[in-house]
């Protein structure tokens, strides 16, 4: 069973930079493909990215492209969203997710994004 807990949520005003940090235990974290859902308020949970065991393969959401950017260090079993020029439409949810190659799928808690306008 792998926990992931989520942290660097806030609030910041339009233009500004937040990064997020996702934190597993309990699994081989190298065996799962790593990424970042969101969900806003009233909307459905959206992808936002994604990245591949080594970092070789990373996507994005198109309207982050160019805007957000995702690592990860499977030495100490985490995975980043670095958010810059942030939105007022990025306010949401963001979710850490973890899926292996049998399609298991983890979720972690959330945390909080506000954009100011």
């Amino acid at each position: 069973q792998m926990h992931l807990e989520e942290s660097g949520g806030g609030l910041v005003q339009t233009g500004g930079s937040l990064r997020l940090s996702c934190a597993a235990s309990g699994v081989t974290f190298s065996r799962y493909v790593m990424g970042w859902f969101r969900q806003a308020p009233g909307k459905e949970r959206e992808f936002v990215s994604a990245i591949n065991w080594n970092g070789g393969n990373v996507v994005y959401e198109d309207s982050v492209k160019g805007r957000f950017t995702i690592s990860r260090d499977n030495a100490v079993n985490t995975v980043t969203l670095q958010m810059d020029n942030l939105k007022p439409e990025d306010t949401a949810v963001y979710y850490c997710n973890a899926r292996s190659m049998t399609m298991t799928m983890y979720w972690g808690q959330g945390t909080q994004v506000t954009v100011s306008s």
